[in-house]
């Protein structure tokens, strides 16, 4: 597993380092300290959303419409990831090497993504791991970072000459020095938002494939024949994933399946009303295409605001243009929220959450960076640096289940007498033990990791 942190770091942990070409002395860098604790604080948001979305609806996926804390990982991750390109491809001169080093990372990023979310462990105490080819998972969290990675690291490798460039005096002149950026950045939410109100989507079929319902193998309708449609089963995202990836590879657990058109318990999980529409039983995915291109515009967003780290070199500068620009986004994107121009929806990854995200971002890095960057008080936040430098590492075992089924099989006397058992003993909840218990074992498997990293580096 060190192997993968090590490989993939710079995707989602590496904010400053990458290496140059072999002739080329590589050179230490300073770590930006605030964006590792940002991007700890992602990963310890995803671990705490996965073991407690659960038992606390509030804190999971919204059903559908709106944004709950939940929501807000996958576009954190988008935004630190679009930070990270700015800051790393600046030390590789050369485009062919940089280029290449991108295909790389993007390729070793889909491997991962397939094998973790592609298949699933039959038993996390055997670990024993299985892929039904016939359904297998294309789309998911790390194939999205890497499709939108992709994009947005080649974008500034063709047009970072403007980062050797002095900034010119004005409030608009680091948009216009990077203008190329956002006049594509421009494209992609036109091609976006005309795909998502401009597709046609006719009714379609699928076979139930859940045992817990009545219709279970049976061929069901949705009726659609609309257009420009935002609803869960007539959606242009849907339809397009569907035709493209076909319906046996999606998802098969969304998030609606907790809406109230489904069950009486929404937005609780629950058993499915009499009269749920036939979409509650239907696969869809969350990371399909049409949104993951949507999703680029977060990153985009994150390039933005590392190019402002690179360029402005006094800490009032950086942080007047990082607030403005993060409440204007805010504002923007509950405009369009509440105004019903575009709901916010991380389901179809609409422009108005993009804006309500990257504009949290904004201000949640933004207070990093004073309180860490400015203020010195780095150490109130070890933790999440420790996790945010091996936040790969630390994704990788909390998606595979290897540290669930970890925990799971330690015990006391009788295989029975675990952790989780015990932890629910005392504290009545076996979600919230088991999730203190991940936490305090990632904690120390990351403080042995800043360890290890310390002595490597006082060996090198």
């Amino acid at each position: 597993m060190g192997g993968i942190n090590v490989d993939m770091e710079h995707v989602i942990g590496e904010s400053q380092e990458m290496e140059k070409e072999e002739e080329v002395k590589p050179q230490k860098s300073k770590r930006v300290a605030s964006l590792d604790i940002f991007r700890g604080l992602t990963v310890a948001l995803m671990i705490l959303v996965d073991d407690a979305g659960g038992e606390w609806p509030m804190i999971g996926h919204a059903p559908w419409n709106g944004c709950n804390l939940a929501d807000f990982v996958m576009p954190f991750f988008l935004f630190i990831v679009g930070m990270a390109i700015a800051l790393a491809l600046k030390r590789i001169p050369e485009k062919l090497v940089a280029i290449r080093k991108v295909i790389l990372r993007t390729l070793k990023l889909l491997f991962w993504g397939l094998l973790l979310q592609g298949g699933y462990f039959h038993d996390l105490d055997k670990l024993k791991y299985g892929v039904d080819m016939n359904r297998i998972r294309l789309c998911g969290i790390l194939q999205r970072i890497a499709f939108a990675y992709l994009v947005v690291a080649v974008i500034e490798i063709t047009t970072r000459q403007a980062q050797s460039k002095e900034l010119p005096t004005g409030w608009f002149s680091i948009f216009k020095l990077y203008s190329w950026q956002w006049v594509i950045g421009a494209c992609v939410l036109v091609v976006y938002l005309a795909t998502l109100y401009g597709t046609y989507v006719p009714d379609w079929n699928f076979v139930v494939q859940n045992p817990d319902s009545v219709d279970f193998g049976k061929t069901l309708t949705v009726t659609c024949n609309v257009r420009g449609n935002l609803d869960p089963p007539c959606n242009a995202v849907g339809y397009i994933d569907r035709w493209i990836l076909g319906i046996n590879h999606m998802y098969p657990r969304p998030a609606w399946k907790r809406s109230k058109a489904c069950t009486k318990n929404s937005p609780y999980e629950g058993p499915f009303k009499d009269d749920a529409p036939s979409w509650c039983w239907a696969p869809f995915e969350p990371e399909g295409i049409l949104s993951s291109i949507s999703a680029i515009l977060s990153t985009v967003l994150g390039v933005h605001f590392g190019h402002v780290l690179i360029h402005m070199k006094d800490h009032s500068s950086r942080l007047l243009h990082w607030i403005c620009m993060g409440i204007a986004l805010l504002v923007l994107g509950i405009i369009l929220h509440f105004t019903d121009a575009i709901p916010l929806n991380k389901q179809l990854y609409t422009f108005s959450y993009v804006c309500v995200t990257s504009g949290a971002a904004a201000l949640v890095f933004s207070g990093f960076y004073i309180l860490v960057d400015i203020l010195n008080l780095k150490y109130l936040f070890l933790p999440l640096e420790w996790i945010g430098m091996n936040a790969m590492l630390v994704y990788v075992m909390a998606a595979s289940g290897i540290f669930a089924g970890f925990i799971n099989g330690w015990y006391y006397e009788d295989p029975h007498n675990t952790l989780k058992a015990d932890a629910k003993v005392t504290s009545g909840a076996a979600s919230w033990s088991e999730l203190n218990y991940k936490c305090c074992l990632w904690l120390f498997d990351n403080k042995l990791l800043q360890m290890e990293r310390s002595l490597s580096n006082m060996s090198s």
